[in-house]
Order: C-alpha cells, then structure tokens, then sequence
C-alpha cells in the first residue's frame, strides 16, 4: 500500500475490551485499565512501547451521566508512560481514531493507545432510570433554553422527529425497522460478550413500550458498563505487530448547524460525510464485505444505509426488511457483535472499529464474514458525523 494519503501510515494494531455487561462491579479507572492492558497485549506490544494516550471524552461538559473513563493523567501515571502526543477528545469527533492517525502519520508518535469507558448500566440503576444527558444542567440557556421546555433533554427525544419524518416521507413501516434489531439479536447470541443474547421477533418489537413515538424499546442501544481500547500504530512497524488493520479511508465532515434540533434537512444525515470517504478512495460500496454502522438507534442505522450508497436514498427500511440482506451469509453483514441494541453501548463507534477489527482479521469466530477484506465503519450522523474503511493488512 502506498502511503499517499495520511491514514496510509497508520494501521489499527489493537482492539482491547473489559468486562462488558449491564452493571460491572468494578471501577471506571479500573475498567479502563484492563481495557488499554489487553489492546497493548493484543497489538504484540508492551507498556514500554506506548507514546501516545487518546481518551474520549476529554472533560468539561463531555462528561455526562454513566462517562466513566479512567482520568487522562490517572491512566498515564498508573502505566507510568512517557507520552509524545496526547489528545483528550470532546463529543462531535468523528471517529474514535481519527486524532490518533492523524498523529502517528505525522510523526509525532509511534504507538497510541484511544480508549472509551462507560458506566452507563451503574448509572442508569442508581438514577432509578436511564438519566437524561441534559438533566445535569437543566438549565434554561444555550440550547436547552429551547429543549428543556419540551422535556427533549436525551437524544432519543431529538433523534425520534428525525425517524418520524423519514417514516412519513418514504412510507417506511415500523414492521420493516424491527428487522433491524432482530437481525442484530440474532448476531449478538455468537457473541459471548454481548449484553443481550436470547432471540428477539419482529413480534417482541412491536409489543415493545413506546420512547418516543415513533422510537421503542428496542429501537434503542443498551446502557451498559464497559471499557474498549484501541491502539493505532505507525505502518512502518507492522513488522513488529501481531495483526494490523490498514486505515483506507476517513472522513468527517459537518454540513449543517451543529445541533439535531437545528439540522436543515432531517432526510439527509452522514451523506457529505460518506461523499468525501469515496472520494478519498478506490473503493466503492460494492466492495464493503462487512458494515458495522453505528446504531443509538435503529434509524441511525437506516441513514447510514442510504449515506454510503449501500442501498438509495428512501430504500433503507426495504433493504433491511426480513433480514436477509443484513444477516451473516448476506451481501452486506451487519453489525455482526449485535451492535449497541443488543452488544451494549460502547459508544462512539469503539465497538464498532472494535468488531471491524476482528472481522478483517479472521477472528470473529462464529460470527466471521468468510472472507472479509474491507470493512465499514461509522459513527453517530450529522455533525457528530464519521466513517472509515478498514481493510486487511497486505503490507
């Protein structure tokens, strides 16, 4: 691979997770500790080779209800690392990796450790509900001044319009979304870490309580409590890797008002975003053999769909209709972990980059994609938008 383009001299080197489950007896700092250990221990490095550290989010208002990462300056002092390059990231990156490429393919470090850590699941028990992110500030200023009226302080109540007017404009049924974690479900039971593994039905779905119309139950990921850890490297040492992943492509890019409740046009999210992907690659999504698109909610899913010209615009719900396009077996697998509806919110896309990982490397066990040499990743939508190819490693 010629290194032409920035991510042509990083690869992904390392995917490392902690325990993962609804409530984890154990601590943010603690999770995120064997979470970064068992990313170094699975790139073939040691502790001694990391100089770079990458946590999101990085502090200050990132820091909601369930954000539980060990402290930037608490993991560094426990791994005793002498760092090159450091980057704490706010909400609104676009992937989990992007600072941590654009670093090692500068020069400015070799080996650099991104970690997420949520205590989502605690969180949710000890509030007796899932909190709402703006309930830490609900305060009347800045945006909230509009939301806190209406009680849209979680995402759910800004991103339920968006599927409302997507399901009005192309007569898309909720009969037709339900495949979407019911395919997932399905994925999730081959994975022994995932949160939630017992078979779901479109049935189950339907019968599911209302969160916000038209957003149910399942439409919805699972907080959870858990740590995930990437590590991305130089390419020049792959030699010296166990099993890298090339970065082929990322982009992110924000075409509107930075706020769900002020985007101009609510059928078109992730689409600048997936154009400049293309254009920044050979590849067309023709030659994706596995998606692992991000999924707060089923409708994220559907945007991603469309954006990346997987399927067209307003097709999106009739291309993941009875499962079979989307299933392992089909002509583009699905968040083949179970995704966060089912796998658990890891946020952010870590869990997402984590699986592309393990599929391009042959490693996803029951759940591997027979052959899999380029995979899809994206994360959230609109200006929180971002997307990636990952591609196996050929030198």
């Amino acid at each position: 691979m010629t290194a032409h383009r920035p991510e042509h001299r990083a690869v992904i080197s390392g995917i490392g997770h902690s325990a993962i489950g609804r409530q984890i007896d154990r601590s943010g700092f603690q999770l995120t500790l064997d979470a970064v250990l068992a990313a170094i221990a699975d790139a073939g490095l040691t502790v001694d080779d990391i100089d770079g550290l990458a946590m999101f989010p990085g502090g200050g208002k990132a820091n909601l209800p369930g954000y539980a990462n060990g402290n930037l300056y608490e993991i560094q002092d426990a791994l005793r690392i002498t760092t090159t390059w450091r980057q704490g990231q706010v909400e609104g990156m676009s992937l989990p990796f992007y600072g941590a490429v654009q670093a090692v393919a500068t020069g400015q470090a070799r080996h650099v450790v991104v970690w997420r850590t949520v205590k989502e699941g605690s969180a949710a028990r000890n509030a007796g509900g899932r909190p709402a992110y703006g309930s830490v500030n609900p305060g009347a200023e800045g945006p909230l001044a509009w939301l806190l009226p209406v009680g849209a302080l979680s995402p759910v109540c800004q991103i339920a319009p968006y599927a409302a007017r997507y399901m009005h404009d192309h007569g898309a049924t909720r009969e037709q979304l339900a495949w979407i974690p019911v395919t997932q479900r399905a994925h999730a039971a081959l994975n022994p870490d995932a949160v939630y593994r017992t078979p779901l039905t479109v049935e189950d779905y339907l019968a599911a309580r209302m969160i916000s119309t038209p957003i149910c139950l399942y439409d919805c990921d699972v907080p959870a409590d858990g740590s995930t850890a990437i590590v991305v490297s130089a390419a020049q040492t792959a030699a010296d890797l166990r099993a890298p992943v090339a970065v082929e492509a990322m982009a992110g890019v924000v075409d509107g008002r930075p706020s769900w409740d002020q985007w101009e046009d609510m059928t078109r999210v992730g689409h600048a975003t997936a154009e400049a992907l293309w254009n920044r690659t050979g590849l067309r999504p023709r030659d994706v053999d596995v998606a692992q698109l991000y999924d707060g909610f089923t409708i994220e899913v559907i945007w991603w769909l469309e954006a990346m010209g997987f399927c067209k615009p307003g097709e999106g719900a009739a291309f993941v209709e009875g499962g079979t396009r989307i299933a392992l077996g089909g002509e583009l697998p699905l968040n083949t972990w179970g995704g966060q509806l089912s796998g658990g919110r890891l946020h952010a896309a870590f869990g997402h980059t984590a699986e592309a990982v393990r599929q391009l490397r042959g490693e996803a066990g029951e759940r591997q994609v027979h052959g899999a040499e380029v995979a899809a990743v994206t994360n959230v939508g609109g200006y929180e938008a971002g997307a990636a190819l990952l591609t196996r490693w050929t030198g």
